[in-house]
């Protein structure tokens, strides 16, 4: 972190305001040469902001947050120019005349951030997914997160572990004296229970949190001609995929983003499943029956006037999420029970969204009341790893051997830990940055 760093926080091109962050050792100087005096901290002056040749660049506003207030602990300062290419291009060339000031890697900002202690890695994650959000639902979520609402749920888990562990260590130094009392075990064994049930119940919850993140994947399914590119089409409001009578038409999968009630759904056309010879439409069936795996409802699709047939064998593995929905209702008078749909005159199709939402919003309120939302595998994975070390330690309790019950407590630690500091993970930053602007 010795560079200097810059990058355009808005947009490229043309604009009424764009505005260029820099962060480093260099800001006041860079500052103090081009600007030449200091805005009071944190307040905004009108700049005439000039290159080394003494050339006027533009005339905006200068913001200056001298470190450690600032959003990355160092010195920082932003301008808010006007936007245009040239003005970027003049003074990027302005900034990049001194030494060891350089543009930005993607994420750097708030990677620097981290590393001085301004944020958490949970939080610069929901950070992202603040500026990726595109419902309102993803929106409340990722708030919360960058606000803190889950690194202070995680930060409760590690002081319950480090009292726990306090009262193992006080067992295995002081068990010789009198105010050492056996009945500790008991207290141990009681808190190792509750922190049990709550890395449970977050595990349980995990599902909701990259549901809501990543969008709730509901599959379209059927036979040949059974609608379902026709619904897919109705369901987007637009032509996404071809519409034939020839069976076999969709070879491929093909993705449809919707906003319901500002929960994030995707829909997913897929191949008609039957037996077939063609080498094409049987990998076309592959795909389906792999996103049928990943998804997270099946919408089985019959026409009404065919009957109901039995799952195909390759679905009964899930079946416990399918539902079965009649299609071409405008073709005939007789209904199947259960939910029936027309993508051609709209029958039924908002019912039909209506169950889509229920079984995505199941849980969702109350996982928003309790903020413990654990939004990506990363988080899981590594409750999961201290649930089974808080069980292993609970094991140990039965033979009371103090030892292996304060080393379990300590895995448990690190890896409740390793959520919010990533402790030595570059690898893990690496990651998460690389899906970020540069300007942040």
């Amino acid at each position: 972190m010795e560079d200097t760093i810059f990058a355009l926080a808005s947009g490229y091109g043309r604009a009424a305001i764009q505005i260029l962050r820099l962060s480093g050792p260099k800001t006041r100087e860079i500052i103090q040469s081009g600007a030449e005096q200091l805005p009071a901290p944190r307040s905004a002056k009108l700049v005439t902001l000039k290159n080394q040749a003494g050339d006027i660049v533009d005339r905006g506003l200068l913001l200056w947050f001298p470190g450690p207030h600032s959003f990355t602990g160092e010195d920082c300062a932003e301008f808010q120019l006007h936007g245009g290419a040239a003005i970027t291009d003049a003074v990027f060339h302005w900034l990049k005349c001194f030494e060891a000031c350089r543009l930005a890697a993607a994420g750097e900002f708030t990677r620097r951030a981290i590393q001085n202690g301004k944020m958490s890695l949970v939080e610069a994650e929901g950070l992202i997914d603040l500026i990726d959000a595109e419902t309102d639902v993803q929106r409340r979520q990722a708030l919360d997160q960058t606000l803190g609402g889950l690194s202070t749920h995680i930060e409760q888990w590690r002081s319950q572990l480090l009292d726990v562990l306090m009262l193992v260590e006080a067992l295995i130094d002081f068990s010789d004296e009198a105010d050492v009392n056996p009945a500790i075990f008991n207290q141990i064994e009681n808190q190792l229970r509750a922190l049990q049930k709550e890395f449970a119940s977050a595990i349980q919850k995990a599902t909701r949190g990259e549901q809501i993140r990543e969008g709730f994947r509901v599959l379209l399914a059927g036979a040949p001609n059974a609608g379902k590119s026709t619904l897919l089409n109705a369901l987007a409001e637009r032509d996404v995929a071809i519409v034939s009578a020839i069976p076999g038409t969709t070879r491929d999968v093909i993705e449809v983003k919707l906003d319901l009630k500002g929960y994030p759904v995707i829909i997913l056309d897929t191949a008609g499943v039957h037996k077939t010879l063609d080498i094409i439409e049987q990998e076309g069936i592959r795909r389906t029956l792999r996103e049928a795996d990943r998804a997270d409802l099946i919408l089985w699709l019959e026409p009404v006037q065919n009957g109901v047939s039995p799952l195909p064998d390759e679905f009964e593995p899930f079946h416990d999420k399918v539902i079965r929905v009649g299609t071409k209702v405008d073709q005939s008078n007789v209904l199947s029970s259960g939910l029936n749909v027309s993508a051609i005159n709209g029958s039924g199709i908002d019912i039909l969204l209506d169950h889509i939402l229920h079984r995505f919003i199941q849980g969702s309120e109350t996982t928003f009341r309790e903020n413990a939302v654990l939004t990506r595998a990363r988080h899981c994975n590594e409750v999961e790893i201290a649930l089974v070390s808080v069980e292993d330690a609970l094991a140990s309790t039965s033979s009371s051997n103090i030892e292996f019950i304060a080393e379990h407590i300590r895995l448990a630690l690190k890896a409740i830990g390793r959520i919010t500091h990533s402790v030595g993970s570059e690898e893990v930053l690496d990651r998460l940055f690389a899906g970020f602007c540069i300007g942040k």
